[in-house]
């Protein structure tokens, strides 16, 4: 059993403490330890703009909720692709976007459809193809891909480019991922552990909505 744990830790990317390998501690030892790194790991996401500036991360929030609300105010929506993990991200998000938010949007990840294109045109092309037939100018694509290398997500944002699409990427893992390059707006996740990139895609997205919707921190709970 015990490596079984090791083979299994090694395999998920586990992040050990200063570099260590070999058997990890017991688990109630690494609860704290994990959370703070999660925390740090969404805390400290980096921001670009479409020139590759750095950007704070408020004006990066504050220019997605725009590019949102402008995007629904002229009769356009928002589209979520990702695969995987990130594919019910934007399951989650297109809902409460539309739901919570009031705001058209919908993501391109149903089953029939992606197994169609998938079979007839190849999986890279699973995101561009209905971009092409469903994305009009002024739509919001929002492409999430932990690696920010999958190829049918950046196939999906160059279409949506070509299409007159504002966009805005979820990246993580390699600082120098292409997708981090393909956004008007780009969220960069400093982490090689699926689990940390994926939840802090999450949650930057959802703080965006929740922000947006008007949360405010309970009184004397303000943290720095």
């Amino acid at each position: 059993m015990a490596v079984l744990t090791s083979v299994a830790g090694q395999q998920s990317g586990l992040e050990r403490p200063n570099g260590t390998s070999g058997i990890a501690a017991p688990i109630k030892d690494r609860i704290n330890p994990y959370f703070a790194k999660l925390h740090r790991v969404m805390r400290d996401a980096e921001c670009s703009d479409f020139r590759r500036a750095e950007m704070p991360i408020g004006a990066a929030f504050e220019a997605v909720r725009a590019q949102a609300h402008a995007a629904h105010e002229r009769g356009n929506k928002l589209i979520f692709i990702g695969n995987g993990g990130s594919a019910g991200i934007t399951s989650h998000l297109a809902t409460d976007f539309s739901k919570n938010g009031g705001l058209r949007a919908m993501a391109f990840n149903d089953g029939a459809t992606l197994t169609c294109i998938g079979n007839d045109f190849g999986y890279e092309h699973v995101f561009a193809k209905q971009i092409e037939w469903h994305a009009r100018p002024g739509d919001l694509l929002i492409a999430i891909s932990s690696s920010g290398r999958s190829a049918n997500i950046l196939k999906g944002a160059r279409e949506a480019r070509e299409r007159g699409c504002g966009v805005v990427t979820m990246s993580g893992f390699g600082e120098d991922n292409p997708l981090r390059l393909a956004g008007d707006v780009n969220f960069y996740v400093r982490s090689s552990f699926y689990g940390f990139v994926e939840v802090a895609h999450l949650a930057l997205l959802h703080a965006i909505l929740d922000l947006d919707m008007g949360w405010v921190p309970e009184p004397g709970v303000l943290e720095r």
